[in-house]
């Protein structure tokens, strides 16, 4: 079942101010051009279409050419970037791309790489669930919404209205992914990939998609982090209709731990929105600690049953308005809601009206979640 996500302000939603980061590599390059940000790294920037405006692409050096990370959605901006980064300079030199890495299946990130790939007769490397994933949600193109996503969101609290425009733009994911290559070269966690001149390590991380693929050398002390940690935003972390029971938050949480013991607080980290910046660890016990203080203000919103589009205000900073943020905000109140009932602490039970409301555990409730 279809749908574009990028990443926006998640269960937090606040800008993160807080001392202790550093962004060292100045101004973001100009669209389509590029930046050096370590010996035979550049950081590249190109459109979105989408309320988030921008994507970070990083180019290494490899032995005749560039090894991509990321790519763009297929928009005819992303085209125009790609044909001026390709040209550039102080992008890509001129030079062939050898390979394209992606972090993970979302459209801003997977969207050129069929195009690239052919162009370029490139190898695409990528962990075998977004691969799989990506290629499922582009077969969606062209079919009515199922009655499995409906019913979902009618049971999330959704109107008539909002049904009718998430008609209206199901199987959009495809529209701004070319196809993927039918081959691929697949990322597992924990391998170790000679790109160039430097070894980079693979460190596989869930919650915000199946099987998101981050790089991290630690001779350059590089973390290429995709969107597991951003700077200034939260990532999505949301539940679907082709999986309405996931506890993707409880992914997302180890997640967090894992890269905290994994990679070094030295690291500049090079995400895929924001800037390149210092302060890994501070970074990832904000992101952490923001997920506590919301499922905190979560507990006390199901007091009484509350359906899952009634706890926004417990969750987001700012008021949840058009079709776009209103899918995302249900997803990520879904998964914020459903890691409460596996957790043994909130019940849901399943109105006449067709709606599941949520309510906090009283002692007399018992063991048992419903």
């Amino acid at each position: 079942m279809s749908t574009s996500t990028s990443s926006q302000p998640g269960a937090d939603g606040r800008p993160d101010e807080q001392a202790g980061l550093q962004y060292p590599c100045g101004d973001a390059p100009e669209m389509g051009h590029g930046k050096a940000v370590g010996p035979g790294v550049r950081w590249l920037r190109m459109q979105l279409p989408w309320m988030l405006a921008h994507i970070n692409l990083y180019a290494l050096a490899d032995d005749d050419g560039w090894a991509i990370v990321d790519t763009g959605a297929q928009t005819r901006e992303a085209l125009a970037c790609w044909t001026r980064a390709l040209a550039a300079e102080d992008a890509l030199a001129g030079q062939r791309i050898t390979r394209v890495f992606v972090t993970h299946m979302h459209p801003d990130h997977a969207g050129m790489a069929g195009w690239l790939t052919r162009r370029f007769d490139a190898r695409l490397w990528m962990t075998r669930l977004e691969y799989l994933s990506c290629r499922s949600l582009v077969a969606d193109s062209g079919r009515e919404a199922p009655e499995d996503a409906i019913r979902f969101y009618r049971r999330a609290g959704w109107d008539d209205d909002a049904i009718e425009h998430y008609r209206a733009r199901f199987g959009s994911f495809g529209r701004v992914v070319h196809a993927l290559p039918d081959s691929f070269r697949r990322l597992h966690d924990g391998e170790r990939i000679r790109i160039g001149a430097h070894e980079w390590r693979v460190i596989v991380g869930n919650g915000h998609s199946p099987e998101h693929a981050c790089l991290h050398c630690d001779e350059l002390k590089l973390l290429l982090s995709g969107d597991q940690v951003l700077p200034r935003i939260s990532s999505n972390v949301s539940v679907f209709p082709t999986e309405p029971d996931a506890d993707p938050l409880a992914d997302w949480i180890a997640s967090i731990a894992k890269l905290r013991a994994s990679v070094p607080d030295d690291v500049l980290v090079l995400p895929s929105h924001g800037e390149p910046f210092r302060g890994l660890h501070a970074r990832l016990e904000r992101l952490a600690s923001g997920h506590e203080k919301s499922l905190a203000r979560l507990r006390r919103a199901l007091a009484e049953p509350k359906r899952a589009i009634d706890v926004f205000g417990a969750l987001f900073a700012r008021p949840i308005e058009g079709p776009q943020l209103l899918g995302m905000a249900t997803g990520e109140s879904l998964a914020h809601l459903n890691h409460l009932v596996a957790r043994g602490e909130v019940l849901h039970e399943l109105g006449a009206d067709g709606v599941l409301r949520y309510r906090l555990r009283a002692p007399a409730d018992g063991r048992r979640a419903a």
